[in-house]
């Protein structure tokens, strides 16, 4: 469903496994920052609802959104304890294509990511046309994708530790 629709973060805390004992890793943008850090404050906030330690969360920051699949890659190889890792960024569209070609590549590198590790790298960056719609997926009407990113992080990492909830 289109989010102009509903408030996409809205969601039920009792279907989601504590993350108690898991280690989580956050790779974040720093280019459009006043979006990605309120993405990021909302991502932390919500793997602390869920029984995440401050001390199981790593935080690293990046230029921009090309360059999370390399930071996420290199998290994974330098922290065996991790169980996710939450990729956070805002592509925002502007006069050239380059929003195309940096979110097809960013896509696929995250996709291909978990897929080589076997481990959960979640893909928590915005593509809006506008500032404006990325203000609303940021906190705004439409919710905050960090708390949507945390949990898909929360019930990965579950399932992925071969529990099926």
């Amino acid at each position: 469903m289109a989010s102009t629709h509903k408030n996409l973060s809205l969601y039920d805390p009792s279907v989601v496994p504590s993350g108690e004992n898991k280690h989580f890793g956050i790779v974040v943008s720093d280019y459009n920052s006043d979006i990605t850090y309120s993405l990021l404050s909302a991502c932390i906030e919500t793997l602390q609802d869920h029984q995440v330690a401050e001390k199981d969360i790593t935080v690293w920051h990046v230029p921009g959104a090309f360059e999370l699949p390399l930071a996420a890659q290199k998290m994974v190889e330098d922290t065996p304890e991790i169980n996710a890792v939450i990729c956070i960024g805002c592509v925002i569209t502007g006069e050239t294509k380059h929003d195309d070609y940096i979110n097809q590549a960013v896509a696929q590198a995250i996709m291909q990511l978990g897929m080589s590790y076997s481990l959960p790298i979640v893909f928590g960056v915005l593509t809006p046309r506008t500032y404006e719609q990325a203000l609303a997926r940021a906190g705004g009407e439409h919710g905050n994708k960090g708390i949507e990113a945390a949990i898909s992080a929360l019930r990965m990492a579950e399932l992925m530790g071969g529990n099926l909830f």
